[in-house]
């Protein structure tokens, strides 16, 4: 029976290489010139630290991270941006986290919309991602197109069709 998997991954190696894209633009930016900012990425935990002097460099931090992910072909979705807090310093702190799979209620969700289109296929959540199973290959690949229109919170891939 045919079958393929929804996923939610982030490639760690493409997350590194969009941080240290980012540490080279901000030692390039001129209006860094100076600064004491810095970009740390936790691989282990999935997190990255943004440490400036002030909200506004923060903001352009932000967005440059944003750019540097999307020429690495990452979501940003991906990204979950904290909020921004003082440190000792005077300086200002975010954490971001990197997000992987796909938490219960978006699972659930698209287990919703899945049913939602009356098709021949059987999703079931495992862990943190979802399986989907049907008799054609051609309804397979309508959820497939389905859940690539949707408006999801979370970025998706489709492995293992078999």
């Amino acid at each position: 029976m045919p079958s393929f998997d929804i996923v939610s991954r982030v490639d760690m190696q493409e997350v590194d290489n969009a941080v240290n894209n980012t540490r080279k633009t901000i030692a390039t930016r001129y209006d860094f010139r100076g600064s004491e900012t810095s970009i740390e990425l936790n691989r282990k935990d999935g997190v990255i630290t943004i440490t400036t002097e002030d909200d506004m460099k923060l903001k352009a931090v932000q967005e440059m991270l944003a750019v540097n992910f999307s020429k690495r072909k990452i979501d940003v979705k991906a990204l979950k941006f904290g909020k921004p807090e003082a440190t000792s310093k005077g300086h200002v702190r975010m954490t971001v986290n990197i997000k992987e799979g796909i938490e219960k209620d978006e699972a659930k969700k698209i287990v919703k919309m899945i049913k939602d289109m009356r098709l021949k296929v059987q999703p079931a959540i495992q862990d943190n991602q979802v399986r989907v199973t049907g008799k054609k290959i051609d309804d397979l690949q309508a959820v497939i197109a389905m859940l690539r229109q949707a408006e999801l919170d979370t970025p998706l891939q489709f492995i293992n069709m078999k």
